[in-house]
């Protein structure tokens, strides 16, 4: 589907906004830091209302992180939508990249819990244009994962190939969480097709650790290789408090699957 004839500067990729917000904010918190130190230092009386702030903004961010991990390992999609959209609202990109931004998360939300149907509607209301193709690793992620769920493994291996052709750009960290999302995703792909390789079962249960939003996706991923290795108590284990999922999730039918041939005793 095409954007248009908008204004290209409104397609600019979000990555460069988020970058410059990211070094404002580091500057701004370390001027703020020698700020708070220097007060201290002079008003003695200060020093421990302003330390007293600090912390409680520190405890705010780390519960809010907190919040929005259990919103997603209990498969409220509906609240991380929202979470996410009030993000979006406050990025400095365009209006056609914002929208396109939009359609990819949500997409990416839907996928996450198994909404295989709607999150091919939503890839499809995405504007293509300078940010969808700067997502491209993202969407590629998106796209090997939604043809795993949908029985599809050619198709997912097609994407898979593609996503680790790219370079892997950014700092160490950023880098080795790449790294670490690819191995996961490949892992997932393999665990669907009964193909894992030694290590898998343990890549995708970090993923699902580090990342929230493929919490699930990794964990019943991990749950299969369980079954295959043979351990069913560990696939038992893996799928425990999980949501319980509506009709449309494709989770539904692979908890369901994975329970019985684990023995679970139940299943949401």
């Amino acid at each position: 589907m095409s954007g248009g004839d908008d204004d290209p500067r409104d397609d600019e990729p979000a990555a460069w906004s988020r970058s410059l917000v990211g070094l404002a904010l580091f500057v701004a918190s370390a001027a703020a830091f020698a700020w708070v130190v220097r007060a201290g230092l002079e008003r003695p009386a200060l020093f421990a209302p302003l330390v007293g702030a600090a912390f409680g903004l520190a405890i705010w961010r780390w519960w809010s992180r907190r919040r929005m991990r259990a919103l997603l390992r209990r498969g409220d999609i509906g609240a991380a939508l929202l979470r996410w959209g009030e993000e979006l609202e406050r990025t400095s990109a365009g209006p056609a990249a914002q929208g396109t931004l939009t359609s990819i998360m949500m997409a990416t939300a839907l996928t996450a819990y198994g909404r295989i149907e709607e999150a091919r509607t939503a890839l499809e209301a995405a504007r293509r244009g300078p940010a969808w193709e700067a997502a491209l690793e993202h969407r590629l992620f998106l796209e090997a994962m939604l043809s795993t769920f949908e029985g599809r493994p050619d198709d997912a291996r097609e994407a898979l190939e593609r996503l680790l052709a790219l370079p892997v750009r950014g700092d160490r960290l950023l880098r080795s969480r790449i790294v670490g999302m690819r191995e996961a995703l490949a892992a997932l792909v393999r665990a669907f097709q009964h193909r894992s390789l030694p290590g898998d079962r343990a890549a995708l249960e970090r993923a699902s650790e580090e990342s929230p939003l493929i919490h699930w996706s990794m964990r019943y991923a991990a749950a299969i290789v369980a079954i295959d290795e043979g351990d069913q108590a560990r696939a038992r284990a893996l799928i425990a408090g999980a949501p319980r999922w509506p009709e449309q999730s494709a989770f539904r039918p692979f908890h369901e699957e994975i329970a019985r041939v684990a023995g679970a005793s139940e299943a949401p």
